[in-house]
């Protein structure tokens, strides 16, 4: 492990996002920095824990998801069941980026017909009653 030690600004910035967005993590509970005086301090188990937390949130898992995950780390010294925890919630999500994927596939499917039933009508129209042509979808 590094004895490094981040502010909040050097943690932000370094992983692309802003010193109030560490402060939110921070107040939800998902990080603990150090203080040194009035200063927050990073470690580099801190800055592994925001790159988990910027992860799960990526892959749209809820807060309360990602620190659940991140408890389990601290309790269990053989992380398996933090394994097993996130296997669970992994296949939970893609199931559900699944049926969220056929439903986009049906409205994106369901858009192209009225689209062409549209253009369709608009091309029916005598030329001085049609409106001009808008932007195919693809």
């Amino acid at each position: 492990m590094s004895d490094t030690l981040y502010t909040v600004t050097q943690l932000a910035n370094d992983l692309g996002v802003t010193a109030r967005t560490v402060r939110f993590y921070e107040d939800k509970a998902l990080l603990n920095p150090r203080r040194a005086g009035n200063n927050r301090v990073y470690t580099h188990r801190d800055r592994a824990r925001l790159i988990l937390i910027l992860r799960g949130k990526r892959l749209g898992f809820t807060l309360r998801e990602i620190k659940e995950y991140l408890d389990l780390y601290d309790a269990d010294p053989t992380r398996q069941e933090q394994m097993r925890a996130l296997l669970k919630r992994v296949q939970a999500r893609l199931d559900s980026l699944v049926e969220q994927e056929k439903a986009l596939a049906e409205t994106m499917a369901e858009l192209r017909t009225i689209a062409q039933q549209t253009e369709a009508a608009l091309a029916a129209l005598p030329a001085s009653e049609a409106p001009s042509k808008v932007r195919r979808a693809r």
